[in-house]
């Protein structure tokens, strides 16, 4: 895989074990022979947007695909990039594959819909009409929402939840940290992208403290007293990390309150910890057009049909990806890509005057905990009583105390799951 680093390469094996990123759906396999003619709008081009769009244009649709930013910094493997493990450039994508496929691409910022008239205004020309409207936004971060804590904190105290600039920062201060300096993460309660994603990220830092700062600690300062997959983090940590990483649960006083950064102090209900380097992941909501468009409700989520997922609060503009309230089903990119895959053959379906057909959808997430050592947690959904549910007896995590040979083997298959699916969306 370009930009990859040869510490942990990323190749692009296809293994159905890896995820599965293309999805067993009724619809796939009209492909470019659809007779599409409508004109669809995507905003947002992540996992979720970019995948849509793609297949959209398959099927004959004319789609424009809306970002504001030329290069896409994936959140899926930036936690290896803290670690030392990658640089930034293997988790950075631009749309050329996008415009390959047929998609019109327009780096801008998408400011305001009007469902009356049908169109989306943007920062950088004319409103753009359509008669299917799909919003991927992702999340945006919540500053009001931890004492302490806003855009000029994150300078500080970098949350790192969007990757990018603030992954590098991070990674930096990683760098920088004398040896027996405190790392602290601080995590939100649910909901919020990547629930695996902070016990991740302290897995790859410890390995990185482990090999070049052994005398650090990481502390973990937790809004919950459960996530997921923690049995097998766990016993990862025990086995490879031990006495480097402590998890405060929120019953233990480990919920972040207040945050002062001019100290590196996070207050809790109980103590103040003073560190050498703090990530404060605040809470989310959905990107800001959820809102502008009215699709997001007092949650700052968006509800949305489990079958279709359009908006339970405008009809016409389909919400998908992690700012959509998707039931059971978490918010990850896997996820995101298959919504997205469902939303474009409803959106097919509808603009054809076609009933759209019934799909399960399925979500595949690897965290690695080192290298060589990672493990996965695996679900299908299905509407039930107006919301996604998780199919009973299918999908499942890895087993606990598997042997080093397996744990090994998933890590190849996070690895290759990461090139697949980055080499389906973004080509």
């Amino acid at each position: 895989m370009r930009g990859a680093s040869d510490t942990m390469p990323l190749t692009r094996r296809r293994m159905v074990s890896a995820g599965g990123a293309a999805l067993a759906l009724p619809f796939l396999g009209r492909g470019a022979q659809a007779r599409g003619s409508g004109r669809v709008v995507v905003v947002g081009g992540g996992f979720g947007g970019a995948t849509a769009a793609r297949f959209l244009a398959a099927f004959g649709h004319q789609v424009t695909l809306v970002e504001r930013q030329p290069t896409y910094w994936t959140c899926p493997f930036s936690n290896t990039v803290l670690a030392g493990l990658n640089r930034m450039e293997a988790i950075a994508f631009g749309y050329g594959g996008v415009r390959a496929a047929g998609v019109t691409v327009l780096q801008d910022d998408a400011q305001g819909i009007d469902p009356e008239r049908r169109e989306v205004r943007r920062a950088g020309g004319p409103a753009i009409p359509y008669d299917r409207l799909l919003l991927s936004p992702g999340i945006e971060l919540r500053y009001d929402a931890l004492p302490g804590y806003d855009q000029a904190a994150a300078e500080v105290m970098p949350h790192a939840w969007i990757a990018g600039a603030q992954t590098r920062l991070l990674r930096r201060q990683l760098e920088a940290m004398e040896d027996g300096g405190t790392v602290a993460i601080a995590v939100p309660d649910n909901p919020f992208r990547c629930p695996p994603g902070p016990y991740e990220r302290a897995s790859l830092i410890a390995h990185y403290l482990k090999a070049e700062k052994p005398s650090s600690k990481i502390l973990i300062l937790d809004a919950k007293d459960a996530f997921s997959k923690r049995p097998l983090f766990e016993e990862a940590w025990a086995a490879l990390y031990p006495d480097m990483i402590e998890w405060v649960p929120v019953s233990s006083g480990g919920k972040v309150v207040e945050v002062d950064p001019a100290t590196m102090t996070l207050r809790t209900d109980f103590a103040e910890h003073r560190v050498a380097v703090a990530n404060v992941i605040p809470p989310q909501r959905a990107g800001a057009i959820a809102e502008t468009a009215g699709v997001a409700d007092a949650t700052g989520w968006c509800p949305v049909d489990p079958e279709t997922f359009e908006s339970a609060l405008v009809p016409g503009i389909h919400v998908i990806g992690d700012a959509c309230l998707a039931g059971a089903m978490p918010k990850s990119a896997f996820a995101a890509n298959a919504q997205a895959k469902v939303v474009a053959g409803t959106i097919d379906a509808l603009l054809r005057g076609e009933a759209p057909g019934p799909a399960k959808l399925i979500n595949t997430c690897y965290s690695l905990a080192a290298p060589d050592h990672a493990f996965n947690v695996a679900g299908v959904y299905e509407a039930v009583d107006g919301a996604l549910a998780q199919i009973e007896g299918a999908g499942g995590t890895s087993p606990v105390g598997a042997p080093a040979d397996i744990r090994a083997r998933e890590a190849e298959y996070a690895r290759a799951w990461y090139a697949t699916i980055t080499g389906e969306v973004f080509g």
